[in-house]
């Protein structure tokens, strides 16, 4: 650790004393390694939308998303009084949705209460030439917008991370369609490995860019995922890999994610379902993907349990991070071995939270005082 990252251990947010702590726990996760516990964090998957997006005075929904001052109070009066205990940081990040990246070179995001999607613009491969990174397009300014709101509003209360960032195979899939983007990998797929590689080519650039804004107000780098390093933390993913077999993902999608890793300190990559999951041996070869998030999804793919096979496959290789519920906590503790396991678990008052790191700090080992 360098000496300016040294001086950073000493941030001080008023909700959550432990902060340094905390964040040796993570650092030590990454390395498979257990201080006192595993790491755990209480904040449900996706609550962070869904709470951002309430109570606007209008139904314009773009308008909502698009204001700064509206999203920075929103999650200021969300932490206030609140304490955050174990690895649950307070963080806010600017969100336009998870296709942002696409509408940085001219795609238009359509907005619903909690997410956007891009409307496809790549309609035949000529469309190709309008691709042209614009950072002065209202996306990218709005973002900037509500980064610099959040730097000074949320000094010493929260942490401020950087936006979605989905570039690569994903962002292809957003222009053209993802039903249309299989089609091409088969039947025009030097078109489409230009598409994807026009979709990569300018990712250091905009990363580099919120980098530094954040690096230059002292912030750590965090994203929607919650979990800060010192140094560069990036989420990688592939959720169009879902529709494709291993020899396309490993002809289309595994160069990029190789070139998308590469310069960040922390990797945590987005597995998103069993779709996905079908490529994890592909994903796991690349020594830059540090950890893995496994999100099993909803209906038949709960409960958690019938996971614990390929959680255990994963751990045997990388941390991994696991979602699951209160009820289910005992039973996959007996499973599993607490090394390499960042848990997420919803749960709303302190007496319940004190009970769970109770609970962990046994399966790790040791106990909490």
């Amino acid at each position: 650790m360098t000496t300016t990252q040294q001086s950073w251990w000493t941030v001080e947010l008023e909700g959550m004393p432990d902060f340094e702590a905390a964040m040796k726990r993570v650092y030590a996760w990454f390395e498979g390694e257990i201080i006192d516990r595993p790491p755990i964090r209480f904040i449900a998957h996706n609550a962070f939308v869904e709470q951002a997006n309430q109570a606007y005075p209008s139904d314009n929904l773009k308008e909502r998303w698009f204001d700064a001052e509206f999203q920075v109070e929103t999650f200021l009066k969300s932490i206030e009084g609140q304490r955050f205990y174990g690895e649950t940081f307070p963080v806010f990040w600017p969100n336009l949705g998870p296709e942002v990246y696409a509408a940085f070179y001219g795609a238009t995001l359509e907005y619903g209460e909690v997410t956007s999607w891009s409307v496809p613009f790549v309609r035949t491969w000529d469309d190709m030439a309008r691709l042209k990174l614009d950072m002065s397009n209202e996306y990218f300014v709005a973002l900037e917008k509500i980064t610099h709101l959040a730097i000074e509003r949320l000094r010493g209360k929260a942490l401020v991370g950087y936006t979605d960032l989905h570039p690569g195979v994903d962002c292809a899939a957003a222009w053209r369609d993802p039903q249309q983007l299989c089609i091409d990998l088969i039947e025009s797929p030097e078109q489409a490995r230009q598409l994807i590689h026009l979709a990569i080519d300018d990712f250091e650039r905009i990363y580099d860019h919120f980098d530094a804004m954040l690096k230059a107000a002292g912030q750590l780098s965090v994203s929607w995922m919650g979990i800060p390093t010192f140094g560069r933390m990036h989420i990688p993913s592939c959720d169009f890999s879902a529709l494709i077999s291993p020899r396309l993902f490993e002809e289309f999608c595994l160069p990029v994610l190789q070139r998308e890793v590469k310069t960040r300190t922390h990797n945590i990559f987005h597995v998103d379902g069993k779709g996905v999951a079908r490529h994890l041996d592909m994903i796991l070869s690349v020594p830059e993907v540090h950890a893995i998030q496994w999100v099993q999804g909803v209906g038949d793919d709960q409960p958690i349990m019938q996971w614990v096979p390929l959680i255990k496959r994963i751990q045997a290789r990388r941390p991994v991070i696991v979602d699951l519920s209160k009820h289910e906590l005992d039973d996959f503790m007996a499973a599993v071995e607490p090394e390499g396991i960042f848990l997420w678990v919803a749960a709303d008052s302190e007496e319940e939270q004190q009970d769970l790191l109770r609970r962990v700090a046994r399966w790790g080992g040791r106990r909490v005082f």
